[in-house]
């Protein structure tokens, strides 16, 4: 089992910047690859981000490529999503969640640990 637990959101203006984070404990950490995920209201939730198991390698939604980065700390067993730019349409609840499988997955059933989310409000 892994246990995964969002921080860091809140309520920003449009341009501005937020940084998340989700504490990870139970199994080896290093042994998951992490994504982020966000869901708005009325919505599906949709991929945002993915960071691999060492941390070499990252991949984004076409979205927020270019404004947000994934990143990760082993020591602290804790994975980031630094989110830059921000616009109201970013607002959402945003999750974090852990894959066993390797590879690009950015499919919500691909990933078999969540966290409980954390809000992000973006004003204009």
């Amino acid at each position: 089992q892994v246990q995964l637990v969002e921080s860091g959101g809140g309520l920003v203006q449009a341009g501005g910047s937020l940084r998340l984070s989700c504490a990870a404990s139970g199994r080896t950490f290093s042994s998951y690859a992490m994504g982020w995920f966000r869901q708005a209201p009325g919505k599906e939730r949709e991929f945002v981000g993915r960071i691999s198991s060492g941390g070499a390698s990252t991949y984004y939604a076409d979205s927020v490529q270019g404004r947000f980065t994934i990143s990760r700390d082993s020591a602290k067993n804790t994975v980031y999503l630094q989110m830059s730019s921000l616009k109201p349409e970013d607002t959402a609840v945003y999750y974090c969640a852990a894959s066993g499988r390797l590879g690009v997955r950015t499919s919500i059933s691909e990933y078999d640990y969540w966290g409980q989310g954390t809000q992000v409000t973006v004003s204009s």
